[in-house]
């Protein structure tokens, strides 16, 4: 069921004024590196050294605002789907510490996942991010164009968050996603929202893996090349009721050009130039999910 939000004119140059309805906007995709070389990026670089080596061009997009109409999008046509009144015991302060965030919020994402995910039997949530738009945020909203999953990589997650080697093995063998479970931690998002372009716009050959250097192991993940064809959206508004699930990887799906299954949803956050002087900044955790089944 689809909550109603109107979208009547309000004063723009109030400090909170929420931008509702389609934006026009720049965002920052991939570009080669110049001298053709493999592209990476480092996750912590060390000084003296180049945090990556590839462009990042600007292009200005419109994005659509799905805001009354989120029943129109679902995992495995778009690779995100929405879902409104999500029951939560957590309050601001439990993402005060990492700590309470594991023992208040992750049991909460679990239980999403296993009733919103058809076929999904085991849920191991491997890792979450806080990103706070203000100064002096370790982690800000990321403004890059990206999926953060090859293949490749969702494998090795596997491998490297299930305990049991036999029965990672034994898991590879089934269906396993890779979720990420994205909310505000303040409601309403007025300023950096996120963006997500439907998997039913993107080409493969606008996914181009990246080497993602951490201090201690490799992974990839993919940039996102500039196609007028993308279509782009963001849910204007969000409150703290409401979730994104980005599906960052499936291995049932074969691809733009294969089964119809989605794989993967490019996404990013964005500037968006309606927003009003004095908007709070954007507070927001993204918990990532191996999914079995």
């Amino acid at each position: 069921m689809t909550t109603t939000i109107a979208t009547t004119s309000e004063d723009t140059s109030s400090p909170s004024y929420i931008p509702r309805g389609t934006a026009t906007a720049k965002l920052t995709f991939y570009a080669p590196p110049p001298d053709n070389s493999a592209p990476y990026n480092y996750v912590d670089p060390q000084p003296g050294i180049a945090q990556r080596n590839y462009l990042e061009p600007e292009q200005t997009v419109q994005i659509t605002d799905i805001r009354n109409k989120e029943d129109n999008f679902n995992l495995d046509k778009d690779a995100f789907q929405v879902l409104q009144r999500v029951p939560t015991k957590t309050t601001y302060t439990t993402f005060e510490s990492d700590a309470s965030v594991r023992k208040i919020y992750y049991p909460e994402v679990e239980s999403l996942l296993l009733s919103a995910l058809p076929g999904a039997q085991k849920v191991i949530l491997f890792d979450h991010t806080i990103r706070r738009q203000k100064d002096g945020a370790p982690r800000q909203p990321v403004n890059r164009a990206h999926v953060d999953q090859t293949r490749r990589a969702a494998i090795a997650r596997v491998r490297k968050h299930v305990s049991d080697p036999a029965e990672a093995e034994e898991l590879l063998k089934g269906r396993y996603r890779i979720v990420n479970v994205w909310r505000p931690l303040k409601g309403p998002v007025q300023s950096m929202p996120l963006a997500f372009a439907s998997a039913t716009s993107v080409d493969d050959k606008d996914l181009v893996p990246i080497e993602h250097r951490y201090p201690d192991r490799n992974g990839e993940t993919m940039g996102v090349q500039f196609n007028e064809g993308q279509k782009w959206h963001y849910w204007s508004g969000m409150m703290e009721d409401e979730r994104i699930l980005l599906k960052c990887s499936d291995s049932e799906a074969s691809g733009t050009s294969g089964n119809g299954l989605a794989q993967w949803v490019p996404h990013t956050a964005f500037w968006d130039p309606r927003t009003p002087a004095g908007a709070k900044g954007r507070e927001s955790i993204e918990v990532r999910a191996l999914v079995f089944g």
